[in-house]
């Protein structure tokens, strides 16, 4: 059985004879049939028929099929109705995806490209999207789902930053974007291609400005842009930890103060299950100054490992004040409850946790275990 296509539930008509178009459309040509959405039951009552029908079936066609004959007239017909339409849809889509409704804002976002392929402050708004729907699924256990969206991240900021003229704003994001992926020298390539572009004197463009400056500083006084640290890396994230461990060592032997190196050693001592050694490197990690939510968690884990459920618990909850919304740190903070024998916790923060991120496959998964038992 195939997989129904959004495109199913779009007809295309002729418009009846008594059907009056809205005053600012253009005139319609009788040649050209429209798309139409259907309503939820599959069937077009002529007699029922509105523009916002017609609207929704034209954004439908082109969010999944923008290039479809007659694309050029059905976007200079929707954008004569509703001139704003891109605003208004923008607007909404970020809602969307500010509220967790990630499906609703994907669809919204491939409309916008469908309506004007060529606006790059779209594609820089759907990069930004896919760089922070990638986060909440990696916090949700989701790793498939997140590094895909990672995927659909990078080509997204790619064409941005070959906007004409440049988009100062496409490069200050992928540098953040980069930076989560420890490419520290593209990042920092990003980030000094947006400060000789920046030019909002304004108090958000200053403090861009100054953020810029102070990640760069960080990357040069830290050498993270160094070959051993990259490689160290992506050794590691492709699962050749050994290897990986090997590189960071010798960064280590040149850069010992740098928490990021440490944080990275613990990294793959923790892929490997080198719970000690793991524990002392993000222990060092904290001493160099690498204190966060993502360093404690890991902490955390070594802590449960190495039969220290208590030291465990209060790096979680040290993590959490740092960062009371991270999933993540409270399914953790629930399986630990279940590992000490105390459900009833377990369960407020799995709900706790599906409440921010219902579609948390870890947390689900773990109440209907709970359940079965």
């Amino acid at each position: 059985m195939s997989t129904p296509s959004p495109l199913d539930s779009v007809v295309f008509i002729s418009l009846p004879p008594n059907f009056t178009p809205p005053e600012n459309a253009f005139p319609i040509d009788i040649s050209i049939p429209l798309p139409v959405q259907l309503s939820s039951s599959g069937k077009l009552d002529i007699s029922e028929l509105t523009w916002e029908m017609i609207l929704a079936g034209i954004l439908t066609l082109l969010a999944y099929e923008p290039d479809a004959a007659n694309s050029g007239y059905y976007r200079s017909l929707i954008t004569s109705v509703k001139p704003s339409i891109r605003q208004e849809l923008t607007q909404t889509a970020v809602m969307c995806a500010r509220n967790g409704d990630f499906a609703v804002a994907d669809e919204i976002f491939a409309a916008l490209r469908g309506l004007d392929p060529e606006d790059m402050m779209t594609v820089l708004n759907s990069a930004i999207f896919y760089d922070q729907r990638a986060d909440s699924y990696r916090e949700s256990g989701l790793a498939d789902d997140a590094d895909a969206s990672d995927d659909a991240a990078v080509s997204f900021y790619k064409t941005a930053m070959t906007a004409e003229p440049p988009l100062a704003d496409a490069f200050f994001n992928a540098g953040f974007f980069y930076l989560k992926q420890k490419n520290f020298s593209r990042a920092r390539e990003c980030f000094t291609t947006f400060l000789h572009l920046a030019e909002d004197d304004s108090e958000n463009g200053e403090y861009k400005r100054r953020r810029a400056q102070e990640i760069i500083h960080d990357i040069d006084s830290r050498n993270l842009d160094d070959e051993l640290f990259k490689a160290a890396y992506d050794f590691i994230i492709t699962g050749e930890e050994e290897k990986g461990l090997e590189q960071i060592k010798l960064f280590l032997q040149k850069n010992p103060k740098v928490w990021n190196a440490w944080f990275l050693l613990g990294w793959g001592l923790r892929r490997l299950g080198r719970w000690e050694a793991a524990r002392d490197a993000f222990l060092q990690t904290i001493a160099e100054g690498g204190e966060n939510a993502d360093t404690l968690n890991e902490l955390s884990i070594c802590y449960l490992e190495t039969g220290e459920p208590e030291e465990s618990e209060k790096r979680l909850l040290r993590a959490l004040s740092m960062e009371p919304e991270n999933t993540k740190i409270m399914s953790n903070l629930g399986f630990l409850a279940l590992k000490r024998g105390n459900p009833a916790a377990a369960e407020t923060y799995f709900r706790t946790v599906l409440e921010y991120a219902p579609d948390d496959t870890m947390a689900r998964t773990a109440l209907a275990e709970m359940e079965d038992k």
